[in-house]
């Protein structure tokens, strides 16, 4: 690990460790004043300067912790527009996914939306919320654009793919968590005069789920290093579909294993589970990874198939 991310995970660790759990309205203002949103911009435009790497590990932190606030959308959306040559306005800048559904939508100053290779930047006043809800109860809102954009300029990134790697970053965290409190819960738990941890099948059961956090882990870990190094398509559309079986796998062991208390809303699982559960939809469902991932192995061949994949291997290696 560099220095300056060490330094930067030791922020993150100390700020999102205090904002664990707390609403909105409190947390964002903190998350804004630490100025992660310009954590990809480079140095010479006013940024951090940082790397995918660098935001993996925030993201990461930020998974883990709970925390109730946008994080990846202001940083990819100052990304995007500084790539663009666009500047960003002051605020809380969140993204239009290709559903039409913004994050935090009802509480931005501006969206940024990327269709047909244009992105596109709305400010106040162009866009309408129609306001819904995530799994975990946060603004997950509908937006629709009553007026011109405020900047425009032809962009060739992947959008939901840049989302898609948020989440699975996130996930990665909350993966953490919900195994470290299935753990505690069965080291304490007593049943038939021994700890929960104590009986084959619950061991066997954590197991599973030790290795689903793994694979959620490598798959962001392999995102953010191709996304350093240019290309990163092939490992966003494998690490969001494997997103989507480590949730189906990992979550109902970690309620299986608490037993009752782990259904309730005043115990900290759901807070992670909950998240988890809508991550795997969010900017791009398992469905959509699935046929992208898909159409892209099967116009490799199988020989084919293998030469890429060694090759960009050896690529993220070097």
């Amino acid at each position: 690990m560099s220095e300056n991310r060490q330094l930067l995970v030791e922020m993150a660790e100390g700020l999102f460790a205090d904002l664990a759990h707390v609403p909105f309205e409190d947390a964002w203002p903190r998350i804004a004043e630490a100025g992660f949103a310009t954590l990809l911009v480079p140095a010479e435009q006013g940024g951090f300067g940082g790397d995918w790497g660098d935001v993996l590990a925030v993201l990461r932190l930020s998974g883990l912790n709970a925390v109730a606030a946008p994080l990846a959308e202001p940083i990819i959306a100052h990304a995007l527009l500084a790539q663009a040559g666009m500047g960003a306005p002051d605020g809380l800048l969140t993204l239009v996914a290709a559903s039409g559904r913004a994050p935090f939508g009802r509480h931005a100053d501006a969206v940024v939306a990327l269709r047909d290779g244009t992105l596109s930047l709305y400010a106040k006043g162009a866009f309408a919320v129609e306001e819904g809800h995530s799994l975990a109860g946060e603004p997950s809102d509908l937006i629709s654009f009553t007026g011109p954009a405020a900047a425009s300029a032809a962009c060739g990134a992947d959008l939901d793919g840049l989302g898609a790697f948020a989440r699975v970053a996130q996930a990665s965290g909350a993966m953490e968590a919900a195994f470290t409190l299935a753990i505690d819960h069965v080291n304490t738990r007593v049943q038939f005069g021994k700890p929960l941890a104590k009986f084959q099948a619950v061991q066997q059961a954590l197991a599973e789920f030790s290795e689903e956090a793994a694979a959620v882990d490598a798959s962001a870990a392999a995102c953010a290093a191709a996304l350093d190094a240019g290309d990163a398509a092939f490992e966003i559309a494998a690490a969001k579909y494997r997103l989507g079986l480590a949730v189906d796998r990992g979550v109902p062991i970690a309620h299986r294993v608490h037993g009752a208390i782990g259904f309730t809303m005043e115990y900290a699982l759901n807070r992670f589970t909950r998240r988890l559960m809508h991550w795997r939809s969010e900017f791009g469902s398992d469905a959509v990874w699935a046929e992208a991932l898909g159409r892209k192995v099967a116009a490799l061949g199988g020989h084919g198939l293998w030469r890429e994949m060694a090759a960009r291997s050896d690529r993220l290696i070097a």
